[in-house]
């Protein structure tokens, strides 16, 4: 298996007004996007070229929608992984440049 491209934990995962998990994981790995609980079981997945990534105009930096197979997620990053000693963007634009570059429409 590969390394993730994208690797964010500690990440509360919303559907709806329903919470799924408040200390989940998103993965971008092998091209695929991954929902997980705490407990490492898959929430949803789908390619990354099926997935729509934003930023809902009304929260703060750390959270963003996504949608796969036309189901909508609020996630809510905690910890991801910038490069080695460098802050790097918030965590919300950090998660949508990865789907994007994943999905091959990125620089």
């Amino acid at each position: 298996m590969a390394e993730p491209e994208f690797t964010a934990t500690g990440v509360r995962i919303d559907q709806r007004l329903r919470s799924l998990t408040r200390a989940g994981q998103v993965r971008i790995s092998d091209g695929r996007l991954e929902l997980l609980t705490s407990y490492g079981s898959v929430i949803d997945s789908a390619p990354v070229q099926a997935v729509r990534a934003s930023r809902p105009w009304f929260a703060g930096e750390d959270r963003a929608l996504a949608e796969l197979d036309g189901k909508r997620y609020v996630l809510t990053l905690g910890e991801s992984d910038p490069a080695p000693g460098e802050p790097g963007p918030p965590p919300a634009r950090r998660f949508i440049e990865a789907v994007r570059k994943a999905a091959g429409h990125g620089d």
